[in-house]
């Protein structure tokens, strides 16, 4: 017999082995989810959509005889196209991602992973094949079971991280879209050449590059020692604020790139800060992906 002492033990050790991260995203994605609904385009699915007249060739099976005996004209009862489609999420797990300014409460690379997860629980909710490239989570696939692959594969990033992250290569996944989550700070002939490849199959995109406030405000001013979060790159200046318009300079040209790579895709771009609101760019992602736009 249950009793609620062994009920209660049995529930918290199910909940102990969840990943915190995946259960951080789930209340994210319940704090924007708008009810899933399916594709409103005609085809096979359960859910019913419209009543139609039927038209020459339509089969004996498809006609609603109820509906149609209480007019005069023969109707067809549709239904949703519910024929779930793949989206391919990256999450950069580069060194750089693991930056946190004075005034931030997330790293890049915490908030980059939530957002990626809460995507991935929304789109799982509504039918969606979800894939991670270059993870255990590679293959697409949905369910609860997936999702906890997922989690983990995030909660354990590799142990050779570069400095600076490049999308990986994605061989022969066919996605409908993909979804880049990362600073997108490297070199160029890192960053666009691994871009243009994923966009030669898949036509559908979003870049979504996070930055933390104290890298685009540069508040730095005096001596300063700058160094890369692998210890790779480092410089010290006595007179840091006078580099702060060059640099804002160089940041700017990085994203107006980005920006000009999106819309000659077909993608689309999108920039957040640590110090935003999570659920506006995960309403804006899932509602884009969703709508087709």
């Amino acid at each position: 017999m249950v009793t609620p002492l062994h009920l209660r033990r049995d529930a918290e050790h199910l909940a102990d082995t969840l990943p915190p991260l995946l259960v951080a995203a789930e209340q994210l994605a319940a704090s924007v989810s708008l009810g899933i609904h399916g594709r409103r385009q005609s085809g096979m699915g359960e859910s019913f959509w419209q009543y139609r007249q039927a038209l020459p060739g339509d089969a004996m099976s498809a006609i609603d005889w109820r509906r149609s005996a209480r007019s005069d004209t023969v109707f067809i009862r549709e239904r949703e196209w519910e024929a779930a489609h793949t989206v391919a999420l990256w999450s950069d797990d580069a060194l750089s991602m693991d930056y946190r300014g004075g005034g931030s409460e997330t790293t890049k690379g915490a908030r980059a992973n939530l957002l990626a997860l809460a995507l991935a629980v929304l789109l799982d909710k509504g039918g969606e094949r979800i894939a991670f490239p270059a993870t255990p989570a590679a293959e697409p696939r949905h369910g609860e079971r997936h999702l906890q692959r997922i989690a983990n594969a995030l909660a354990q990033p590799a142990a050779d991280r570069p400095e600076y992250g490049a999308a990986p290569d994605y061989g022969p996944l066919k996605a409908a879209t993909t979804v880049l989550f990362s600073d997108f700070l490297g070199s160029d002939d890192r960053i666009f050449p691994a871009l243009e490849n994923i966009a030669t199959t898949i036509h559908r995109g979003y870049l979504v590059q996070i930055l933390d406030p104290d890298e685009e405000a540069f508040p730095f001013d005096g001596r300063v020692v700058f160094e890369s979060m692998g210890g790779g790159l480092s410089f010290e200046t006595h007179r840091a604020r006078a580099l702060q318009q060059n640099y804002r300079k160089r940041l700017s040209e990085r994203a107006e790139r980005l920006q000009e790579f999106a819309r000659k895709s077909g993608w689309h771009y999108i920039k957040h800060h640590t110090s935003d609101s999570p659920q506006a760019t995960l309403l804006a992602l899932f509602t884009g992906i969703g709508g087709q736009g």
